[in-house]
């Protein structure tokens, strides 16, 4: 797996000049439990770095508040170490490192070894021969010997092991500088865990090997079909012309991916998966004195050796503007480029600010200017931090009727702005504002902690952790001169522009779909040391449920209900008016909320509203759904006052605005265009389609007519008279329920009575009796396929079964239909499927399956799947492991702040007052095997299916989907209603 690292850089934990000596964050050396580790006054996380004898990083956060551990196994290797020749190999490892050991993954490796070493040979001899009909010859032998080999191994042996230990969310991902190995786990399963993960790490078994590439191969084909993806490594090879960060991808170029060597692979791990390039990185619930020598007793094995880690030659400044085109079938946006700087550097601490400068969702010069007045559809700018060096992006979307080339000059335009000084210096101490306030958020969350403590060690930077926490403080020292002298030197002609254009990508090369037999899984065979893993014996760990006349505190403001609970753990507060009614009570709801956006009222313009806003660090949205709309506020509760009067200023006095409603209208029906370019949105369309027929919640909107005859009025008319329709109020923060409700009914304005809202909408379910196909023509590599029917109305007494079920059949790495659809056949590389349970006792619950394949193996897929839905595989470890995971996750979830809140409102839909957790833990625990065979084939099993499919007509045959049911074409506009 893939991670992008414009998601993954953690942005508020900026990097910036050297720290000052009275700053609050210090490194300290202490020692407890025998060891030695540094740590950094005032930190949130209160981190301890540990180096153990051989070399390895621990980094260890403490966090009592949930019974869980979030672990994450970082090694400094990615596609930057890369061989040239041998492109995407850090990947590909990624993948084989959830294959096992000599110790699991086979029934006996002393008789699986000699097909392994085959194998090897094989693909040796495979890479070097350039003959295809020789290929072909040596692959149906790899084929074979694979085939004979999968008798003795044991497919997902690791990930059977994860979910025995309760573990939810296990993945990799690599990219340009790193692999990081990604766990949860219960905090009663520490031992078992570790040496499982020792175990992973000591002497990893590179089996079901061409499957497995297959995998790749599919990977790399979603990659063909993404523009975006496209888009990213054409300007990343423009703009680094000689560093592995533009000059290889990290998922390998096809001609290596077609020609892989184990040999190469070996000799990489041997070499990066080393003690003194690796660290372990945990933050939850246990003791640090206990675990680090937990720790280090199981990874004291590991033997530290010298490791050249990618050094590059420098990049010669970049002195032209380069253009890159890219086509495809989706929406056109442009993008810039320019080159930043090496992480801890005083420039991209000044980029880092500059993004937020120029856009932070409120008051940047882009969402003033560009955003706020509708210049554009949609615009952005922001910094990617890397090792050597950084990435500042700017883009945007073009709205109706305006090229790509326009859409360029007015975002650089803003930038010129930014070299003439023309910002208000106030925008820096609101960004440190913002920043501190996200900081406050996030380090409550052990990922959050865990990732970006393994960032820090990743970029070679952990004992700069000083710095890093000290980055939203040295970024307030920052003067509006030196971002002005500063962005005057920097952005120049030195940049590339990127300008994806919808159209027809010829230079498309996929990779071809070679021939596989299925191995055998071995799914009912168990190794030794998988069978003393999960008989090992933990102590439980007792469930917590929430008691909603404890956990919560009712009351009224006038006539409105007020819920809320406490915040006692700092300063944050979330205020939300919950109202009773949604799109499907008006269909100018969705308009209005986004209408709000562009409004001044008689104090203030749109745009000093958001500047408002930013300034007191606070948030306020009007949210529509289909049956509820709300409006959130949120930030400092010494900012709660403001923030609140602020909100309910804007919502009784916004003024109608003609100009904004007629770009509005614009934009609205440029986002319908470029909807129906998105295949994603096709696919979920195709769903709802299926589920409710031609009259459904997709399409429940107006048409492009009724979008421009809206008026200015009737809009502002639903703003002002929101509050007087049913609402609840709900309070997370650090007030108590009188102070606050005395507080809030001064401030929000209530009738004596509430207005009636219109009836809503409804829609009828879809009974599905015979096989039928929806398609979607759209020009792609790979095919989409969903299969969806109906299946009766919510029953709370199936809970329990549901649960279990979704766990046990498709739920994850660990179930049947990824078994055996990806391991064993490797015909896809996402699948999955479930019993969709309702969100309101009102509606119908859904079986839903997925397939996402090349369009050459298209049939197979659908006959694979096929076959899973009409017979259930009985496998009665891989039960128990999904058993004991289902039991698990309720046993260590724990509900906590805001999130009572949402449970609350949840159970409520559903008819629950009390938490329904409670009767799920109780009836998962007694089913067995058998139930789940009765529920497949009450609800699964020799049931008619609709099949959602969205591919490109080029690449699959009519004939062939006709056999699947009647073919059902559906244009965009039956999709979508517009």
């Amino acid at each position: 797996m893939i991670k992008n690292k414009l998601l993954l850089i953690a942005g508020f934990l900026l990097t910036g000049a050297a720290v000052m000596a009275q700053s609050a964050y210090q490194w300290k050396t202490a020692s407890s439990g025998g060891y030695t580790y540094k740590y950094v006054t005032n930190d949130p996380s209160k981190s301890r770095f540990y180096t153990l004898k051989n070399g390895l990083t621990v980094i260890l956060s403490q966090n009592t508040k949930e019974p869980s551990i979030e672990f994450r196994m970082a090694v400094r290797a990615g596609s930057n170490t890369d061989p040239r020749t041998n492109t995407g190999l850090a990947h590909y490892l990624e993948h084989l490192l959830f294959k096992g050991t000599d110790k699991f993954g086979t029934t006996d490796y002393a008789k699986e070894k000699p097909y392994l070493d085959k194998i090897d040979a094989l693909y040796e001899q495979y890479n070097k021969t350039t003959d295809q009909a020789k290929r072909k010859e040596i692959y149906k032998q790899i084929d074979k010997t694979s085939g004979e080999a999968s008798n003795i191994s044991i497919a997902n042996e690791y990930d059977k092991m994860i979910q025995g230990l309760g573990g939810q969310s296990s993945n990799a991902h690599t990219s340009v500088e790193e692999t990081v190995y990604q766990e949860d786990f219960p905090s009663n399963a520490v031992d078992k865990f570790l040496a499982l993960q020792a175990e992973r790490f000591r002497n990893p078994i590179f089996r079901i090997f061409h499957t497995e590439l297959e995998a790749v191969y599919e990977e790399k084909n979603r990659g063909l079909d993404n523009d975006g993806n496209k888009m990213y490594e054409g300007m990343s090879s423009l703009l680094f012309p000689t560093h592995n960060y533009g000059q290889q991808t990290t998922i390998g170029l096809v001609e290596h991916l077609k020609n892989p060597s184990l040999v190469e692979i070996k000799k990489y791990y041997h070499k990066y998966y080393v003690p003194n390039n690796m660290a372990v990185v945990l933050a939850g619930d246990f003791t640090p004195d206990e675990m680090i020598k937990k720790v280090d007793k199981a990874f004291a094995y590991m033997q530290p050796k010298p490791v050249e880690l990618y050094n590059p030659a420098p990049e010669k400044p970049l002195t032209k503007i380069q253009t890159l085109d890219v086509y495809g079938p989706s929406a056109e946006n442009m993008q810039i480029f320019y080159r930043g700087y090496a992480e801890n550097t005083r420039q991209s601490l000044l980029l880092d600010l500059i993004s937020s400068i120029l856009s932070n969702g409120k008051a940047g010069l882009i969402d003033i200017n560009l955003n706020k007045q509708q210049k554009v559809l949609k615009a952005g700018a922001g910094y990617q931090q890397m090792k050597d060096y950084g990435i500042f992006y700017l883009t945007a979307q073009p709205k109706q009727g305006q090229s790509l080339e326009e859409v360029k000059k007015l975002v650089m335009e803003q930038i010129d702005i930014l070299k003439k000084g023309g910002f208000d210096e106030s925008l820096i101490k609101a960004t440190v504002a913002n920043s501190k306030l996200a900081l406050l958020q996030q380090f409550d969350q052990n990922a959050f902690r865990v990732e970006t403590t393994t960032n820090e060690f990743i970029l070679n930077r952990a004992s700069k952790w000083d710095k890093s926490l000290d980055g939203p403080d040295e970024m307030a020292k920052v003067t509006k001169k030196q971002i002005v002298d500063f962005a005057n030197t920097f952005f120049k002609d030195n940049y590339v522009v990127g300008y994806k254009h919808k159209g027809v990508d010829k230079n498309i090369v996929k990779v071809e779909k070679p021939a596989i037999t299925p191995i055998n899984p071995n799914a009912n065979a168990i190794s030794a040391f998988t069978k003393s893993i999960l008989e090992a014996p933990v102590k439980p760990i007792e469930p917590k449920f929430l008691d909603y006349s404890k956990d919560l505190n009712f009351g009224k403001v006038g006539i409105a209900d007020v819920v809320s609970v406490e915040n006692k753990d700092n300063s944050i507060f979330h205020l939300t008016y919950r109202f009773d009614l949604g799109a499907y009570n008006n269909k100018l709801l969705p308009y209005a909320a986004q209408y709000l956006n562009f409004l001044a009222t008689d104090k203030y313009t749109a745009e000093e509203i958001s500047k408002q806003f930013y300034n007191i660090a606070c948030n306020y949205s009007m949210n529509v759904g289909n049956e509820i709309v709300t409006v959130s506020i949120s930030g400092l509760q010494e900012n709660f006052d403001k923030a609140v009067s602020l909100t309910e200023h804007i919502f009784e006095v916004c003024k109608p605005n003609e100009k904004a409603l007629t770009e509005l209208k614009s934009t609205i029906l440029k986002g319908r265009q470029n909807t129906k370019l998105n295949k994603a949105a096709i696919l979920s369309g195709l769903v709802t389609y299926a589920q409710y027929g031609a009259k459904n919640p997709l399409n429940n909107v107006l048409s492009n007519d009724e979008v421009n005859k809206m008026t200015a009025e009737e809009l502002v008319n639903i703003l002002h008279n929101l509050s007087n329709y049913k609402h609840t109020i709900t309070y997370f923060g650090p007030e108590t329920l009188g102070t606050f409700t005395a507080d809030i009914a001064k401030l929000h304005h209530l009738p004596s009575a509430f207005t009636p809202e219109a009836p809503a909408v409804k829609f009828d379910y879809t009974s599905t009796n015979k096989n039928q196909v929806l398609f979607a023509d759209y020009d792609m590599v790979q095919s989409e396929i969903r299969w969806v029917r109906n299946d009766g109305m919510y029953n709370p007494d199936l809970a329990g079964k549901i649960n279990l079920f979704n766990n046990y059949f498709g739920g994850g790495m660990g179930s049947i239909v990824f078994q055996t659809i990806r391991e064993s056949k490797a015909l896809a590389y996402s699948t999955y499927a479930f019993y969709s349970a309702p969100d309101k006792k009102d509606k119908e619950y859904a079986m839903i399956a997925y397939v996402g394949s090349q369009a050459d193996k298209m049939n197979d897929a659908v006959k694979g799947m096929n076959e899973l839905l009409t017979a259930l595989p009985e496998n009665e470890k891989s039960f128990e492991g999904a058993k004991s995971n289902s039991v698990n996750a309720i046993q260590t979830e724990r509900i906590v702040k805001d999130g009572i809140l949402a449970a609350y409102f949840s159970d409520k839909k559903l008819g629950f007052d009390h938490d329904s957790r409670i009767d799920l833990y109780n009836t998962i625990k007694p089913l067995k095997l058998s139930d789940m065979k009765d529920f497949h084939a009450a609800h699964v099993s020799g049931k008619a299916y609709n099949y959602c499919i969205v591919a490109s007509e080029k690449n699959v045959k009519m004939d062939d989907l006709q056999k699947f049911g009647p073919v059902t074409k559906l244009s965009l506009e039956q999709i979508f209603g517009y």
